[in-house]
């Protein structure tokens, strides 16, 4: 760095978590102009760090670190150390002298999914619409190609609000995603309130989180990934950054108000389009998505293995 004498030894380092508000006159040659990435860890060293954490405890033979790994993509070291101390910690709940594989399923579910809330009271209709929400998202994500499995579907309330879960674990770390695989995402994000519509011919607002993640893919295809067939192959920039001294003014747009509205526009139209996918995937196969919702609340949750069981009968028979 520019101002130091180069024979003093002395280094200089920082680091930030938002690279991307930086002043770039800090990252220009002279300056800190070597940049060091310290990524997420990949599958490989999610199992390296796995078993750097559980060598303080007692596993069972039959746990398989990889497999962990291969369930956890996205987490960082300190979220992994966090999934094996609650497995530790629900093995001395279990009364067991070994953390086994099934302590870890459940600390991964906590940790993705919050914690479970038994005493969360709802009513046999709530109940319902829960279950055939789950069941809705979980058999669009068995239909189409490309989606995460299915691990597990549950009206076991969890966290702050969520009434239920479909649990999708993906197999790989993925740095890519296509275009159909993303509007497959959206589809199975909007499955919920299509079986909600479909057998209840009402919705309800349980499907709040899935309509943000929905748009949120939408909006992104539409004007970061060129997938708009209208708007075609066009990075539109995201809304430039207020100054150090907000004057309370709206950000700025790099585009004009006719191209915003086609971008709504684009974007509706994606969500209407997977939306019908959604409920003519659950229409066809609606007796299923009856007989998964049966399943589903008398066992409060069930794996999604019994449920692709129950499809792949129907279409066999």
């Amino acid at each position: 760095m520019d101002g130091f004498d180069p024979t003093i030894g002395v280094i200089l380092m920082a680091a930030t978590n938002r690279p991307e508000i930086l002043d770039p006159a800090l990252l220009r040659a002279g300056r800190f102009d070597r940049h060091i990435l310290v990524d997420r860890p990949d599958k490989k060293g999610r199992a390296d760090i796995l078993r750097i954490h559980s060598k303080g405890i007692t596993i069972d033979k039959d746990v398989d670190l990889d497999t962990i790994a291969g369930m956890t993509p996205g987490f960082v070291g300190a979220d992994l150390a966090n999934l094996v101390n609650e497995a530790a910690l629900l093995a001395v709940r279990h009364n067991k002298d070994k953390v086994e594989m099934a302590e870890f399923d459940e600390a991964v579910e906590r940790i993705i999914a919050g914690l479970e809330k038994k005493n969360r009271l709802i009513n046999d209709k709530e109940r319902k619409i829960v279950a055939y929400h789950e069941v809705g998202h979980a058999l669009v994500a068995l239909s189409l190609p490309g989606t995460d499995p299915v691990r597990k579907i549950s009206i076991i309330p969890r966290g702050v609000a969520a009434l239920g879960y479909t649990l999708q674990v993906p197999t790989e770390d993925r740095f890519l995603m296509s275009k159909s695989e993303l509007l497959n995402k959206i589809a199975v994000a909007l499955g919920g309130r299509a079986a909600e519509e479909i057998r209840f011919q009402d919705v309800s607002t349980g499907a709040h989180n899935d309509l943000a993640r929905a748009t949120d893919i939408a909006r992104s295809m539409v004007k970061e990934y060129g997938m708009s067939d209208k708007l075609g192959h066009i990075y539109f920039e995201k809304e430039r950054q207020k100054p150090y001294l907000d004057m309370g003014l709206p950000p700025a747009k790099d585009y004009s108000e006719e191209t915003a509205e086609v971008i709504d526009h684009e974007v509706k139209a994606i969500l209407d389009a997977q939306y019908a996918v959604a409920k003519e995937i659950l229409t066809k196969h609606h007796k299923v998505m009856d007989e998964g919702a049966a399943l589903v609340l008398k066992e409060e949750s069930i794996e999604g293995d019994r449920l692709k069981a129950l499809l792949d009968d129907r279409q066999m028979a």
